[in-house]
């Protein structure tokens, strides 16, 4: 008798479990949302720049600091990074060569500047980059005998190519360094040929993404 209670009893047990079980809602699982990039490049932004540029030559090279803007807009591609930039700069680039007294030439660059596309790979927050495109320079060159001075000036048209790298350290800001080559077409000033202008410079600067 007892153990044919306790079978009924574990049978009844049995049975109202699985009634309640049957009554649950069934379980669903649902995947995770992937998760979004936390740094965007994509987009506009603006930029101060500055730096330190040299002529390639051996003979009186001319060399100085640049400071200027810059201002670009990004697309994005997963990790590939793309996009236009434009930058423009005052300089204060020179050199002198001759006898001073009696006869003396001085090279000057005032202002340069770029258009270039960038592509890059970005590793989250850092982005390297190369560059190229379209470089000119505002130069003169002044030419002095006996205290008697004469100028010429001419803006320059070339090309530039680099590479860089650019740090997104805060959601909407942004510091880089550049390394860009610069070469210009050869120009007559007082009717002679100055042959190319080749220059290296290395730049720093700070963006705002919009």
């Amino acid at each position: 008798m007892k153990k044919a209670l306790l079978t009924a009893v574990s049978l009844v047990a049995l049975g109202t479990a699985s009634a309640v079980a049957a009554d649950l809602p069934a379980r669903t699982y649902t995947k995770a949302p992937a998760m979004a990039p936390i740094y965007n490049w994509a987009g506009f932004y603006i930029g101060a720049m500055g730096g330190y540029a040299k002529e390639d030559a051996s003979f009186a090279p001319v060399s100085g600091g640049l400071a200027g803007g810059t201002i670009g807009y990004n697309w994005q591609t997963g990790p590939v990074v793309f996009g236009l930039e434009a930058d423009a700069a005052w300089a204060d680039l020179s050199s002198t060569a001759g006898i001073p007294g009696l006869v003396t030439a001085t090279a000057k660059v005032n202002d340069l500047g770029t258009v270039r596309g960038r592509i890059g790979y970005a590793f989250d927050q850092v982005l390297l980059y190369g560059t190229g495109g379209y470089a000119w320079a505002d130069t003169k060159l002044t030419a002095t005998v006996l205290g008697l001075s004469a100028s010429e000036s001419h803006v320059l048209n070339g090309w530039t190519a680099g590479a860089g790298v650019e740090v997104m350290f805060a959601p909407k800001w942004s510091v880089k360094a550049e390394y860009l080559y610069r070469s210009f077409g050869s120009q007559n000033y007082f009717n002679v040929p100055s042959g190319t202008l080749n220059m290296n410079s290395f730049q720093v600067g700070v963006n705002y993404h919009f």
